[in-house]
């Protein structure tokens, strides 16, 4: 809902919307206790909360690299969030290649008679970073190919490429807007 509305009042403000897609999902009981087991702990309420930061985890792709950052600090800056951890795969990605910006935060729930807050964690990417990772993750786990190593190299080349095309996409918008020559 935050995202929804600050996505309403920046395309208003800039004439354009900085949200492409806002994807969300649970983590599966299973899932957390197969992630709980890999961690060695017990699978506890007290576990969850102190081992797992993604149970409930959201996506937001974003049309361009600034958008990403401004947006997470639009998030950031609201008085109920609170920052746990902030990631920043695109300035420095991971060694596979993978791009994008994760913010662990804890958001307020409200219940009948008290606030809690939650952890979620936030996935910020371009379209095109969540095109190279929704594809290298769908093709990583072919577990049974040989060419591992050419295959990997093969990946991390394509996410350099689509680095320099989400730049140059950002550019290109600049000088519409007319911030760039």
């Amino acid at each position: 809902t935050k995202l929804d509305v600050l996505n309403k009042e920046l395309s208003l403000r800039n004439n354009r919307n900085p949200v492409e897609a806002i994807k969300m999902r649970i983590k599966t009981p299973l899932s957390i206790y197969k992630k709980l087991n890999g961690k060695g702990v017990d699978f506890s309420i007290e576990n969850i909360d102190k081992y797992i930061s993604d149970v409930a985890g959201i996506r937001v792709v974003c049309s361009f690299v600034d958008d990403i950052y401004m947006l997470a600090d639009c998030l950031a800056n609201q008085d109920d969030i609170r920052v746990l951890q902030r990631k920043d795969y695109i300035d420095k990605p991971k060694k596979s290649g993978y791009r994008s910006l994760h913010l662990i935060i804890e958001v307020p729930i409200f219940l009948v008679q008290e606030k809690e807050y939650m952890k979620v964690e936030v996935q910020f990417r371009t379209i095109a970073m969540d095109f190279w990772a929704s594809l290298e993750h769908k093709m990583k786990y072919k577990k049974d190919n040989i060419n591992q190593e050419v295959i990997s190299d093969d990946l991390k080349f394509s996410a350099d490429l689509i680095n320099q095309l989400d730049l140059r996409m950002q550019q290109i918008r600049r000088k519409i807007d007319g911030e760039e020559e």
